[in-house]
């Protein structure tokens, strides 16, 4: 276990933003752009550019505190380029949503399609199919941790039209897992079975957000602590899911 690594990264990022934080936004955004081997930032659309910008700039300082000037400034384009890919703010964050929610849906399904196809599927084999997912977008180097961090802000913040709009299209993935997770546990009322559910999708996001202070060792690769996060979180979903 490591405590607080990569204080100086956090540390420059901190400065970035108290002084600039458009300069923050495109710190993070070319870290993103330096990890996709053999794409410059010039190589991508300007629609990608205004995403990558307006996601780094919303996990930050939040959806009310991110200027549509910022996101421009960071993304290096003009006001007329994004009203004319998304038309409005509101816009533009529910399509920073689609782009990396649409994908990890995708996932999950296909997940949950081989867990049904099992017969002897267990719960912490549905727990993998929606917490590895997860997990892995998570911890992708190209913007993962901070659409984590702006995901959590979405709840944080008690903004309607955003939680309406997550769970107008994306809540019925949690619906279709939590079918699957009362075959498994059919001793559960439906309502005992959400409240417990809600508990679990509360400590997913905390870990995805990367907001806990166990950190990667030094010499651990990714993939390897990839999976030990994962081997403690079902660990504990499937306990507070069999719980008396």
């Amino acid at each position: 276990m490591a405590y607080f690594s990569g204080a100086p990264e956090r540390a420059l990022n901190a400065l970035c933003a108290s002084i600039d934080p458009a300069a923050a936004a495109r710190l993070s955004f070319k870290r993103s752009f330096d990890s996709e081997v053999g794409l410059s930032a010039s190589q991508f659309s300007t629609k990608q550019r205004i995403l990558g910008a307006a996601e780094a700039l919303f996990a930050q300082h939040g959806f009310a505190g991110a200027s549509l000037r910022q996101v421009t400034t960071a993304a290096n384009v003009n006001l007329a380029a994004v009203n004319y890919h998304f038309g409005s703010k509101d816009n533009l964050i529910e399509a920073v949503f689609r782009r990396r929610l649409d994908a990890l849906n995708a996932r999950r399904h296909a997940a949950l399609a081989k867990v049904e196809g099992k017969p002897d599927a267990t719960l912490e084999d549905a727990l993998d199919a929606f917490i590895r997912p997860a997990l892995e977008l998570a911890l992708d180097r190209r913007g993962g941790a901070a659409f984590m961090r702006m995901l959590a802000r979405a709840y944080a913040e008690h903004d309607e039209r955003l939680r309406r709009f997550l769970s107008d299209n994306y809540g019925h993935v949690l619906r279709e897992f939590a079918v699957v997770f009362h075959r498994k546990l059919p001793g559960l009322t439906k309502d005992e079975l959400y409240w417990r559910l809600d508990l679990v999708a509360g400590a997913l996001t905390y870990t995805m957000a990367d907001f806990g202070l166990i950190k990667r060792r030094a010499g651990t690769s990714e993939t390897a602590h990839r999976e030990y996060t994962i081997e403690h979180l079902l660990r504990f979903a499937a306990a507070g899911l069999r719980a008396p």
